[in-house]
């Protein structure tokens, strides 16, 4: 699978100064974490689910979660896990081409009781979520799903979620986070990423955001964001990938505040039907918050309409400035600092190098654009109209 696959390839010529790589479901975890990019959430009981599947990843989804958790009701637990076994098994069945698929399960015993009734159909499975982790909780998950890839032999990873109580409120949260970074460390191996429940860390307080402002707006929330990137996300070769948490708006209602969106650069492209639409969607919001998820350290982002994936991915290929402020730095040995390749910056080879590492990374899977394309390009291209 590549991202952006679905476009055109002379687009892609045009689009690219580097192409996006391949990679598969057997890929360097490392490789698969930056690649989830937005990560489309499906309630289980779907009756469309293996369709939905299909579809998606001709729409250029990468990864995709099926839900049994807070998606759906208590009542319909069992209902939802025989839908998702039933339409596993009908695309594996069919052949059919399919994003990287996990599964979020509600308990320990799920994991290996829904991979026995998918049989063969389990090697469409790249893992597992797993909800309101915290190392009281997450050593039975982790267990669970090491004896199920053992009985299996296939590999499956997975893809904790900071998002209890104990994670949001501050007199437990430093404790909580260290500890779950022990035991993180101690499977390592097993870990792709590491994801964000915003809207049960929003619950605690009794809020949910609007779609006119994005969750670092939302200061409760946005401290535990911090303390989680802080402690599980460092770049010492000790974190993880962390997920920007969940845009959960699709629809447009009535606005409050001006669109976040300036008009010159849509403008420039002749594209201002665009971005009225964008408006109309919401997902203006959407593409502030993906700005500010990337400035704060998030890679990749939960959506839950396919409508999100395009701005995700759009925001998520590398600038042609950005790959060369990169390129410069790590071309450095003994650290400097030097001016941009661009003339307008300072890059400094030392304090710049981890960042210059990552970024070569998200260009690995997301690419790197031509020198003269935008966002606004890129987006038309992905699907944005």
């Amino acid at each position: 699978m590549r991202h952006f696959d679905h476009i055109d390839t002379a687009d892609r010529k045009h689009l690219f100064y580097r192409q996006p790589r391949r990679f598969d479901r057997h890929a360097d975890p490392e490789v698969l974490a930056v690649a989830l990019g937005a990560t489309l959430y499906s309630p289980a009981t779907r009756p469309t689910l293996a369709d939905d599947v299909t579809k998606a990843h001709r729409r250029g989804v990468i990864s995709m979660v099926i839900c049994l958790e807070d998606s759906i009701g208590d009542a319909d637990v069992s209902a939802a896990e025989a839908n998702a076994v039933e339409h596993l098994r009908r695309v594996h069945a069919a052949g059919s081409d399919a994003p990287l698929l996990f599964v979020r399960v509600r308990t320990p015993e799920q994991i290996g009781d829904l991979a026995a009734r998918l049989g063969d159909a389990v090697e469409l499975v790249s893992g597992f979520v797993l909800p309101k982790f915290t190392a009281a909780n997450g050593e039975a998950f982790l267990d669970a799903l090491g004896e199920t890839a053992e009985r299996t032999g296939r590999r499956l990873l997975a893809m904790p979620v900071i998002e209890s109580r104990e994670a949001v409120y501050r007199e437990t949260r430093a404790e909580l986070l260290q500890d779950v970074a022990l035991l993180l460390a101690k499977h390592r191996e097993r870990i792709l990423a590491v994801r964000l429940g915003a809207t049960d860390m929003s619950s605690a307080y009794g809020l949910r955001r609007p779609p006119d402002l994005t969750i670092y707006d939302i200061q409760p929330v946005a401290g535990v964001i911090a303390d989680v990137v802080n402690i599980l996300g460092r770049a010492d070769g000790t974190g993880f990938v962390v997920t920007g948490p969940v845009w959960e708006y699709f629809s447009a209602g009535e606005r409050m505040f001006k669109p976040q969106l300036r008009q010159s650069p849509f403008e420039a492209q002749r594209a201002a039907p665009l971005r009225q639409r964008l408006i109309t969607s919401d997902l203006d919001g959407l593409i502030r918050e993906v700005h500010l998820d990337k400035a704060n350290g998030l890679t990749g982002k939960t959506v839950i309409h396919p409508s999100h994936v395009a701005a995700v991915h759009a925001l998520s290929v590398v600038t042609h400035e950005e790959y060369c402020d990169a390129a410069d730095i790590l071309g450095v040995a003994g650290g400097g600092a030097m001016a941009s390749s661009y003339a307008n910056k300072m890059n400094e080879a030392g304090p710049h190098r981890a960042w210059a590492e990552r970024l070569m990374l998200r260009a690995h899977v997301f690419g790197v654009a031509a020198e003269d394309v935008t966002f606004v390009e890129l987006l038309d291209a992905a699907g944005g109209r």
